[in-house]
């Protein structure tokens, strides 16, 4: 069950990253909407409403938290950078994905994340090394860094698109959808 729920590995933070790993971080944010995209493309709506393990989300429902998480990574780092260690608000993230919207059409939260990462992007390219050093207090993990915050989220990317790429994998989505396109072809 590790694997499934962890498919990229948990969430290891280093103490301290070199501007060229920042850069490597702020990479894996800007190639996350389009590797989202990519990882739902052609999906239909059954496959759209399947877990991705047992007991977890829905691809749909990872599709929609993922723009939400992201929208308060955005929002936690502008704090951070304009307040003295804010204390953040956390949300909660299961009963966020039992709202209506999280059963809405996935291409609405698709367009939301391009979007949040379009800012956001702007946000960490105009950041000088010692502005990733400012601190947000998080009341369930702590003080933090803005480089904590900012490899979290490069990994919250990867670990979500993988729970739906490993998904299509296990249940042979992508061989069906290559064979019917095949056959479409003919």
């Amino acid at each position: 069950m590790e694997d499934l729920q962890y498919p990229v590995g948990k969430f290891r933070p280093k103490p301290q990253i070199t501007d060229a790993e920042r850069q490597q971080l702020i990479k894996l944010i800007v190639d996350a909407p389009r590797k989202l995209r990519a990882a739902v493309a052609d999906l239909n709506k059954k496959q759209l409403d399947t877990a991705y393990r047992p007991g977890g989300w829905t691809v749909r429902q990872v599709v929609h938290h993922v723009p939400d998480s992201h929208l308060n990574a955005y929002i936690r780092f502008k704090l951070g950078l304009t307040e003295n260690q804010p204390t953040i608000k956390p949300y909660q993230q299961q009963l966020w994905a039992e709202l209506a919207d999280a059963k809405a059409h996935v291409d609405m939260s698709l367009d939301l994340l391009e979007a949040v990462h379009q800012r956001w992007l702007i946000v960490l390219k105009a950041m000088k090394p010692e502005d990733f050093a400012r601190t947000i207090n998080h009341p369930e993990s702590g003080v933090q860094n803005l480089d904590r915050v900012l490899q979290l989220y490069a990994w919250h990317g990867r670990h979500h698109i993988a729970h739906i790429t490993s998904l299509r994998e296990r249940m042979g989505w992508d061989k069906k959808a290559s064979k019917r396109n095949l056959k479409r072809k003919k």
